[in-house]
């Protein structure tokens, strides 16, 4: 049997998602897929668009086999924690032969000619990396730039009529890298499969093709305006869209969390803040300034941001805050990671994977949430705590009369027999 894992968010599930999920089987004529999605919070920082066991209904209606969360610890992370978070989970499956994702540039030979040199860091790369970080610039840009110097001294007739700046300025190249980085230095027998992602550009407003941005869908179901969203999603991802506006009447946004952030940030909490995942020093106390001249979140995120510190990098920063997830925290729950899989859905040839990851992985599968407590593993019990708040933490963001708390309990997996 022939398994390829995908690396996911599904915010929401549309039909650059369906093309990856083809694209993947065939270039690896595999008979089964299993998709490491996000949960309640995505990479960049924000809440899910939708709860995470819509985005499985829809992961699983439109033909994945099973869907097993990232932990929040790793859901809003860097590129790089983001990219390990996942590549370390489908490698303890023991179960997955590839690993399938799109990048702008398809061209796996160099993307893992970049990657080997960052695993490396020979000197010449480190160097310069450390001179453009202390001229101020942000780690990806003097990563970026650090490599363009690199490759222009050792690599030079390798790279004629390539832009490595350019190449290290795309979203979907950067993960592809950073996917590559935790490959190898897992040592992971995964084979990494690339090709070339078509459609809107990736963080594109505006639905303006028939593979929308995930970001348009977004902003358009954001301003309420759901059917115009219809034809740049599949079937199934429509009519659970309309199923989760019906159960809960709003989507979610940083935005809705603008009164909880700005309260914890004025409430003098800056030794608590100074700890906080992603902090270094003195951008706390520039977060705490901005708070009180900025009311709106986005005003707010964008007036802290510089070369330096990006805004998504903020925006992770005040999800952690609101989350309590600190530096420390992190490195400690790291070295146990992964420690569980946790099924948020599957169908017929998902519960055979599900039978052979018990075979072939030493991984603890949690289906019923109340049967994590049944383990005697203290690091299970602190990431999952983690997972629990994002989850009640969706859910307050709602802003709904009614109160779903602890719907972790409530909320079962899709399981399409």
């Amino acid at each position: 049997m022939s398994v390829v894992g995908l690396i996911t968010e599904y915010n929401p599930f549309h039909f650059g998602h369906k093309y990856h999920l083809n694209m993947s089987k065939n270039m690896t004529n595999s008979e089964y897929s299993i998709a490491i999605m996000s949960g309640s919070f995505v990479q960049r920082g924000e809440p899910s668009l939708v709860d995470k066991w819509t985005k499985a209904k829809m992961a699983i209606d439109n033909g994945v086999d099973l869907v097993i969360e990232l932990p929040f610890i790793f859901s809003t992370q860097s590129a790089e924690l983001f990219a390990y978070g996942n590549i370390s989970l489908l490698h303890n499956l023991n179960i997955v032969d590839y690993v399938c994702f799109g990048s702008e540039l398809d061209n796996l030979n160099l993307l893992n000619k970049i990657a080997k040199i960052l695993c490396k860091e020979p000197h010449y790369y480190k160097n310069n990396l450390k001179k453009y970080l202390d001229m101020g610039n942000s780690f990806s840009v003097s990563r970026s730039k650090a490599l363009e110097d690199y490759f222009h001294k050792y690599e030079i007739d390798k790279i004629k009529h390539i832009n490595i700046a350019e190449i290290l300025n795309m979203p979907n190249n950067i993960l592809a890298i950073e996917y590559l980085k935790a490959l190898i230095s897992l040592k992971s027998n995964i084979k990494p499969i690339t090709f070339k992602r078509i459609g809107s550009k990736y963080h594109e407003p505006l639905l303006d093709q028939k593979l929308a941005s995930a970001t348009a869908i977004r902003k358009s179901l954001l301003n309420n305006d759901i059917i115009g969203v219809k034809k740049y999603l599949p079937d199934q991802s429509y009519k659970h869209i309309l199923d989760y506006k019906n159960n809960y009447n709003r989507f979610n946004s940083l935005h809705n969390y603008n009164q909880i952030i700005h309260y914890l940030l004025r409430i003098g909490i800056i030794d608590e803040l100074s700890n906080i995942m992603d902090i270094e020093t003195g951008l706390d106390n520039r977060i705490i300034q901005k708070s009180t001249q900025h009311n709106d979140i986005y005003h707010f995120v964008q007036s802290i941001s510089t070369k330096r510190y990006p805004k998504t990098r903020i925006q992770r920063i005040l999800t952690h805050l609101m989350t309590g997830l600190t530096q420390s925290i992190f490195e400690d729950l790291y070295t146990h990671y992964p420690a569980y899989l946790r099924v948020l859905g599957a169908n017929k040839k998902g519960f055979i994977l599900l039978n052979k990851i018990k075979e072939k992985s030493d991984l603890p599968i949690i289906v019923k949430f109340s049967d994590y407590d049944k383990l005697n593993n203290p690091y299970i019990h602190k990431i999952i705590s983690f997972d629990k708040k994002a989850t009640d933490l969706f859910f307050l963001g709602l802003m709904n009369q009614k109160t779903f708390m602890n719907m972790d309990y409530y909320a079962t997996p899709y399981m399409k027999k």
